[in-house]
């Protein structure tokens, strides 16, 4: 069975997306990157030479990234991202067509039975 290895990430909207990151970062010492959000990277026993990554990042709150009545969505890491969407597909659960693959590696989304949006990332190789 595939499960996922980790959270990939958190999104969540903001009214003023930039400020609210400034004040994480003055207050809670949050690293923010040029594009807003943070990268908290760190490593593992079973990835000892890889660095793995768990983004933060706030959205703008009209944001269409994901559906427009909820306040976030979680990235979740997974291995083997097209044996999990299969996984998902098999279990009749709500998983999107489209899948994009891309410098950051691949991402795939499945609905909850709840309505909220569930990101699924596959990193590239040693991340």
């Amino acid at each position: 069975m595939q499960a996922v290895t980790g959270i990939g990430g958190i999104f969540f909207r903001a009214r003023d997306p930039q400020a609210l990151g400034q004040w994480y970062q003055q207050h809670l010492g949050v690293p923010l990157e040029p594009w807003g959000g943070a990268a908290f990277e760190w490593q593992t026993p079973a990835n000892p030479q890889g660095a793995g990554t768990t983004i933060w990042s706030p959205f703008a709150a009209d944001s269409n990234y994901y559906p427009q009545d909820k306040q976030f969505m979680i990235n979740f890491r997974v291995a083997d991202l097209d044996a999990m969407l299969a996984q998902l597909r098999a279990a009749d659960c709500a998983v999107d067509e489209k899948v994009e693959d891309s410098e950051y590696g691949k991402f795939g989304w499945v609905t909850d039975p709840e309505g909220n949006k569930v990101e699924l990332w596959q990193p590239p190789a040693g991340k």
